[in-house]
């Protein structure tokens, strides 16, 4: 189904939102639109709400699988807009957002649906999920000068960290941390500081008065926290061009940029279990 603006589809969303895990995706350009509409799909999602500038072109069959609505997410809050409006009008739902050319790995998602997971984490009492970023390039930036390719797909095997978050008082905050790597810390001199990070909490359970803010993170603590107290819990992953494609979009960086590869670099196989092997999510008490 198509809607011709948020408002509209805010006006009639009930079949959308009657069921979850309900994945949005935020359609910045035209790269790899499909690709990631299929992606999630498979994933389980039960249903895809996918925004998106009037100019993109799906197949027929695509189109009438989703609901597509016309909003423009390129503009300063427009994605914690979206998410907050939804959010609230399906309390106890669980979401999950993404951009277009961004891939969501769960452990065992080749066995295991992204339902049968939250279902799990719902038993957990926990309300959010922790995500890791992936950043995503192409390996020949020649034959693919978006930065983007699917089949010549390379990632960091190394390079990750983390470091405390501190409250106003420059206090750590109990079990959050900021995480960064890739490209993100490879280039960071192209990228602004408030960006640099690579975590994300990407699946979350909506409630009255939440609120997605800027920096990927929520008004209610709880919610970016990597763990509950008592043990570890399940952490996602989001293999992403999103960086690879800035970099070298970007005219203040493409033109120092000509190749991401370097001797850390990996071929991405597209399995859950290179990520868990990388360190990079991890199963918690799922097995």
């Amino acid at each position: 189904m198509r809607y011709d603006s948020l408002a509209d589809f805010m006006s009639t969303c009930s079949a959308a939102l009657a069921k979850g895990p309900v994945a949005l995706i935020m359609v910045e350009d035209l790269i790899e639109v499909a690709s990631t509409i299929l992606h999630h799909q498979k994933a389980g999602f039960a249903a895809l709400i996918v925004f998106a500038p009037p100019e993109l072109d799906l197949p027929e069959a695509l189109e009438a699988s989703v609901h597509r609505v016309s909003h423009d997410v390129t503009q300063p809050g427009a994605v914690e807009a979206v998410v907050n409006a939804i959010s609230d009008a399906a309390p106890g739902l669980w979401f999950y957002y993404c951009y277009n050319a961004e891939y969501l790995f769960h452990p065992f998602c080749e066995h295991r649906s992204i339902g049968e997971l939250l279902a799990f984490h719902t038993e957990e009492r926990r309300n959010a999920v922790l995500t890791y970023v992936v950043d995503l390039y192409a390996g020949d930036l020649e034959e693919f000068p978006t930065a983007v390719s699917l089949e010549d797909a390379w990632l960091d095997r190394s390079g990750y960290y983390a470091l405390a978050r501190n409250d106003a008082n420059l206090h750590p905050k109990e079990r959050q941390l900021n995480f960064f790597g890739g490209l993100r810390w490879r280039y960071e001199e192209h990228i602004p500081e408030p960006r640099r990070r690579i975590d994300r909490i990407a699946v979350f359970r909506a409630k009255p008065g939440l609120r997605l803010l800027p920096g990927h993170l929520f008004n209610v603590e709880e919610y970016n926290t990597y763990a509950c107290p008592w043990h570890h819990n399940i952490t996602l992953a989001i293999a992403s061009f999103r960086t690879a494609k800035a970099l070298k979009s970007n005219a203040g960086s493409t033109f120092d940029i000509h190749t991401f590869k370097w001797h850390n670099s990996v071929e991405f196989s597209w399995r859950s279990q290179q990520l868990l092997d990388l360190g990079l999510m991890e199963p918690g008490q799922w097995f």
